[in-house]
């Protein structure tokens, strides 16, 4: 080990006088420190070493928190200053110098962790800056919109995070938050106007449904079915139209007018059920009433008889009473066909037994039967003299005429 330093001890830094005195030894040169008599030197001296050492943890421990950032830079500054005051007056022996050396020592990370938190609190004040405007942006678009319900809400949550923040510049932070302010005064102030509004809207709404209500009930015993069915339609168009009333009493008045409605139209199911028994059983009579009409009726052969016995089907057939609607046009079809089978057995007899008719056709084979009889009075003349085309032409002729009185001759017949 020769040949090293070896450190210097607290004790090295004082002497004990002869008296007591006690003195510290300083670049300055010698101070008194205090006075202990009647102990020996050494004993002396380790009391006021014990002091200095006391500093020295003092120093240490204020060099550890400085040194982890355990106090602020302006705590640290003033605990500092206190160790130095400490120090300086201090009554004890030891490396007084050095101690402030090391108190030196902390300025320059102070310094820096000064510029460390400057910098910190500035990228802090940027974040919450932009925090904030993120909060009033939000703000400004829910207070122009229409979340009636989950604005109030997020208004809240809003508010909440806004105090959880720290403040930052003056300026900036009364400017965002006249915003956000002005923001949560416009929504709530917009939000009573549309409840109020909403409010007006559903007493009305309340009213007219209690009128609808009125109405339903003059008409929900009616057997006017087809009437009153339109009227409902009309009732539930309006009621409709007349959109909500108060959540309290909404739901008790549709009670109300869906079983005025189930009361008509249950009844007008029954009746209809009834009546559709009885257009079936109509329906099945009407049919066999047919049916034998048509096996009386066709072919028709005597006109008379067949009119008859169509008026008589007519009157059976129209007392029945109604028929289900798919069904009419199948039965009128096979009525027309009765009428259209009379009609044209009538047509025939008229054609058949018309004399004016007849006079017509037997004027014509009498007519047709002379000019025969004329033409061949013609073609012998003609055969006499020689003129053998004369007579063939005449010939000719007859053939024409023979034509036309067997057609004559037929329709004639058709008069017998």
């Amino acid at each position: 080990m020769c040949g090293m330093t070896q450190p210097a001890r607290p004790a090295d830094f004082g002497r004990v006088a002869e008296d007591g005195t006690v003195y510290v030894i300083t670049s300055d040169g010698e101070r008194v420190v205090g006075q202990v008599p009647d102990a020996t030197s050494d004993a002396a001296l380790a009391i006021f070493v014990r002091r200095f050492e006391a500093l020295d943890v003092e120093v240490s421990l204020l060099e550890q928190r400085v040194g982890n950032g355990a106090l602020g830079p302006e705590d640290a500054r003033r605990a500092i200053a206190t160790a130095r005051g400490n120090i300086e007056q201090a009554n004890a022996v030891g490396d007084l110098a050095g101690l402030l050396t090391r108190l030196d020592a902390l300025a320059p990370v102070l310094s820096q962790q000064a510029e460390a938190r400057r910098a910190q609190r500035a990228q802090q004040n940027e974040e919450t800056r932009a925090a904030k405007e993120a909060m009033v942006a939000e703000a400004e678009e829910l207070a122009a919109g229409t979340d009636w319900r989950g604005g109030v809400n997020r208004f809240r949550t809003l508010l909440e995070g806004w105090k959880a923040l720290p403040r930052i510049d003056r300026a900036t932070d009364d400017a965002l938050w006249h915003r956000f302010s002005a923001a949560r005064t416009t929504y709530t102030r917009r939000r009573k106007v549309q409840f109020a509004e909403q409010a007006q809207r559903r007493e009305t709404a309340r009213k007219a449904k209690e009128e609808i209500i009125a109405e339903a009930e003059q008409i929900a015993d009616s057997t006017d079915w087809g009437l009153t069915s339109a009227e409902f339609r009309d009732l539930m168009a309006r009621w409709k139209a007349a959109g909500p009333a108060p959540r309290d009493v909404d739901d008790a008045l549709w009670a109300r007018f869906r079983g005025l409605q189930d009361q008509f139209f249950s009844a007008r199911q029954s009746a209809q059920r009834e009546q559709s028994a009885e257009f079936a059983d109509n329906l099945a009579a009407k049919e066999e009433l047919l049916a034998r009409a048509e096996a009386e009726i066709l072919p028709v052969t005597d006109v008379q008889v067949a009119r008859a016995a169509h008026r008589t089907f007519l009157e059976q057939f129209n007392a029945l009473g109604k028929v289900p609607r798919e069904a009419i046009r199948g039965l009128d079809n096979r009525i027309r066909a009765l009428d259209s089978a009379i009609q044209k057995a009538s047509d025939e007899e008229w054609r058949r037994t018309d004399p004016e008719a007849r006079a017509r056709a037997a004027d014509t084979v009498s007519m047709l039967e002379t000019e025969i009889e004329r033409l061949r009075t013609k073609a012998a003349k003609a055969e006499d003299r020689g003129d053998s085309q004369a007579a063939a032409k005449a010939m000719d002729s007859i053939a024409t005429y023979q034509t036309w009185l067997e057609q004559a001759q037929k329709a004639l017949a058709e008069f017998s």
